[in-house]
């Protein structure tokens, strides 16, 4: 009875003290929870990003139409110029002016303003775009002048669930700030741009929010708001900003020369599925298999080889080949990324030195002109570093179409920049200068085979 009475007595002891600490709260502050102090020390460098641009159009259909052009050519009156503007946001940078923001939000302008919160207008400039990333760099033009500035956060260090704030200018009707978390990290099915490892955030993103600055509770950026998922165009709690750990690099790539080079791994490979991981004797699905390795690459001379698996970059998981090229994407050239990677189930670290894709072959640009299939295209020489700026496979060889002129002969054949050309009447190309020699002179009869995004396509042109 009296170990009875301890414990009635505790437990009364631990109610009242209890209750005591959940006494009804007296004051304002008490009750009061605000993102206010950090929204004031990140507001004023988010700005809005106003563009123009100039567009010729025909004043009429007819006026567009190929054969009324031959027959009569340019018409006075028979274009028209319209002026189209759009509006996204942006973050300041640099206390000089540096603004970085989506390639989407500035690309193909003639004009870009930006208008800072505090309602300040200045013309600005296009440093340097890069598509790929969807990112771009824009300069104030200003004398003498200092602006607020956002510092770069580490993205690598965010967590889902960590709280986050979402700012721009959404429809255009002024700096809003919207508040969520992080739904999820590293998604790389997003199709918005070739370098997938976003940030996802249930933070009401809309139209105009694109270039914005996605903070974390520090008041530091975290990511470049660029995307959402919609079905509608209005925010459905789904949207995606690139992280710094992709920005910071491709900023100081742009600032420096004006155009991105990214690092040149020489190896790709395919996402390791749950077929592959027991074909493999993996724990789990994991990594990317890598199965084509390039001769005297960066990874051949590191040691990478074909059946190697690789699991991290730096450190960083990678689980199929968008994330390796994304963690490839944020080291600079001129050092080392530590590969891990599983061999014959054994785990082991490959070193590789990153250096720029190289021009090797040269391109040999040329316009193909004459009376054959490809007249009016321009045609190029695979090298690494024109894959890297068209976005193809590294390792891909061979002769590839880069424009095609509106109106000539190859256009009105179908053909597209972007093919692949494999063979001109039943011979292989594997040069500029075996195309130029296979389409020299006249013929009745024309027959040539491209790939155009993996399905290769053999056309028969005359008798």
């Amino acid at each position: 009875m009296k170990i009875l009475s301890v414990f009635a007595v505790l437990l009364v002891a631990l109610t009242v003290s209890a209750q005591a600490q959940q006494t009804v709260p007296t004051s304002r502050e008490q009750v009061r929870l605000t993102f206010a102090p950090v929204v004031r020390q990140v507001a004023p460098a988010v700005v809005n990003i106003y563009t123009k641009r100039v567009i010729h159009a025909a004043a009429s259909p007819m006026f567009a139409d190929p054969v009324f052009r031959h027959f009569f050519g340019d018409v006075p009156g028979m274009t028209r110029d319209r002026v189209q503007s759009s509006l996204g946001s942006g973050v300041l940078i640099g206390a000089d002016g540096t603004v970085v923001t989506n390639h989407h939000v500035i690309k193909d302008a003639d004009e870009v303003t930006v208008v800072l919160a505090d309602r300040r207008e200045f013309e600005a400039t296009i440093v340097g775009s890069d598509e790929r990333s969807d990112l771009a760099v824009v300069k104030i033009t200003s004398k003498g002048e200092t602006f607020p500035t956002l510092a770069l956060g580490d993205s690598d260090k965010i967590e889902v669930g960590d709280i986050v704030l979402a700012i721009g200018n959404p429809f255009g009707v002024g700096q809003t700030v919207t508040q969520g978390i992080v739904s999820a990290l590293a998604r790389t099915n997003i199709g918005v741009s070739d370098f997938r490892s976003f940030i996802q955030t249930d933070a009401a993103i809309n139209p105009g929010n694109s270039g914005g600055a996605l903070v974390d509770m520090d008041g530091k950026l975290i990511g470049i708001n660029s995307a959402i998922y919609s079905k509608d165009g209005g925010s459905n709690g789904i949207g995606f900003a690139i992280p710094t750990a992709l920005v910071r690099n491709v900023v100081a790539s742009i600032s420096k020369g004006g155009k991105v080079v990214r690092p040149w791994l020489g190896a790709g490979g395919q996402a390791v599925t749950s077929d592959l991981a027991q074909a493999l004797k993996l724990a789990r699905p994991q990594g990317v298999l890598i199965n084509n390795v390039h001769r005297d690459s960066p990874a051949a001379r590191g040691g990478l080889q074909n059946g190697d698996v690789v699991t991290a970059v730096q450190g960083r998981e990678v689980d199929d080949p968008e994330a390796m090229r994304f963690r490839l994407a944020t080291l600079p050239i001129g050092g080392d990324a530590v590969l891990t990677v599983l061999r014959d189930g054994v785990e082991r670290k490959v070193s590789v030195r990153l250096v720029a894709p190289p021009e090797t072959p040269p391109r040999d640009q040329t316009d193909i002109g004459g009376r054959n299939p490809f007249s009016g295209a321009v045609i190029v020489n695979i090298n690494p570093a024109l894959a890297e700026e068209v976005g193809i496979d590294s390792g891909q060889t061979g002769v590839l179409v880069l424009g095609v002129r509106h109106a000539s002969l190859a256009q009105r054949l179908g053909v597209q920049p972007g093919d692949l050309i494999l063979r001109i009447n039943d011979k292989p190309v594997a040069s500029v200068a075996d195309a130029v020699q296979l389409l020299a002179g006249e013929r009745a009869r024309w027959s040539i085979t491209v790939n155009r995004n993996g399905e290769t396509m053999t056309q028969v042109i005359g008798g």
